[in-house]
């Protein structure tokens, strides 16, 4: 009998399930003798021993459903060796609930830091197969995550929607995107949604190169100008804070996120009004574009390979469009930021776009 323990931690994000069907359809195709624990909202589940037997059949019809059939949470790796409220030592737990159920193998899908927890219980002799997922495409050792290009999709959208108001209104149009710590899904809605300026957390900007292409635009005889923001942009005087004083700065601070900040400094510089849409979770929600349904089933089906040939420890991944695997200890705590020196960012400005710092 083959035990597999099934999870999804973090945020949610499209092809979650399309993932999941790609593993449990890849091993049930070779093995019959298959036994599957899907752990509910996470590693709250391995931890307090929550889950649901499944069969193929709870696998059937949800390539194209958002979200995850298992539930999700966030659990701070941070806070993994913290024992809870009640003294229970969790990563005690986790090994607890794996052992119990005599697990083969324990399926783990999620991002950075759900990474980081599939690697520690991979230190602590469990075996452990990973499948990159976040909107924002920061996962160390893969070129792509399932969930990103949906994101993408969305806040292009909303950006498009923008442009058919904008031409209607002498005004600056701020487009919040997600994405604390890097600007993936920021840096490509705003090239494919026609931004012209693009503000990403890896190129600190400079507010007055922010109002001069705004102005350079006006003159230009161009009377709207569409800034795509990243929800974790910073101004070059913020980049030289130390974490600390920035931390404290931004308690002190009246604004609700960057986009109103950046927004209450354009007006004071300049004539214009200014307005900000916030996509926010539904850049996470709905059903998977085409691109992600395919990813997530060739991600799911490499995981059921990689289970059935034993190569525990690993995340798959794609590298070069092939799909790899790669050691979860080359893997964890690693995030994949946007290089400011890149190609894509280099042929960006070659259109006119301003990522603010020149």
């Amino acid at each position: 009998m083959l035990r597999i323990g099934m999870l999804t931690s973090g945020g949610d994000c499209q092809a979650l399930n399309a993932a999941m069907r790609g593993v449990v359809k890849g091993i049930c195709s070779k093995r019959d003798d298959v036994e599957i624990y899907g752990f509910q909202e996470g590693y709250k589940g391995l931890i307090y021993s929550n889950f649901k037997m499944l069969t193929s059949r709870d696998f059937s019809g949800i390539l194209t459903i958002g979200g995850t059939i298992l539930g999700t949470s966030r659990q701070p790796f941070k806070l993994m060796r913290v024992p809870d409220e009640n003294g229970l030592d969790k990563v005690e737990a986790m090994k607890h609930t794996y052992h119990k159920l005599n697990l083969d193998c324990l399926v783990v899908l999620g991002g950075n830091g759900t990474h980081k927890t599939a690697n520690m219980l991979r230190e602590e002799g469990l075996n452990v197969i990973t499948l990159p997922k976040t909107i924002d495409n920061d996962l160390w050792g893969t070129d792509m995550t399932f969930g990103f290009q949906s994101a993408v999709d969305i806040a292009t959208d909303t950006i498009d929607r923008i442009h058919t108001t904008a031409t209607s209104h002498s005004r600056v149009f701020i487009i919040e995107v997600m994405g604390h710590k890097v600007g993936w899904v920021t840096l490509h809605a705003g090239i494919a949604g026609g931004a012209d300026i693009i503000l990403l957390p890896e190129i600190p900007y400079d507010i007055d190169v922010v109002v001069e292409a705004i102005n350079k635009r006006k003159a230009a005889g161009k009377k709207f100008t569409i800034i795509a923001v990243a929800e974790g942009a910073i101004s070059r005087e913020d980049a030289k804070l130390s974490k600390k004083e920035l931390k404290e700065k931004k308690a002190k601070q009246k604004y609700p996120s960057v986009a109103y900040e950046i927004s209450e400094r354009i007006q004071k510089k300049t004539d214009q009004e200014v307005r900000i849409t916030v996509p926010g979770h539904t850049q996470r929600g709905g059903s998977p574009c085409a691109y992600d349904r395919v990813l997530a089933t060739r991600l799911g089906a490499a995981a059921a390979e990689a289970i059935l040939d034993g190569d525990f420890g690993c995340m798959v991944a794609v590298k070069n469009r092939d799909i790899v695997r790669v050691p979860l200890s080359e893997v964890a705590g690693k995030l994949k930021y946007v290089d400011p020196e890149s190609d894509i960012v280099r042929e960006a400005k070659m259109t006119g776009i301003s990522f603010g710092d020149k």
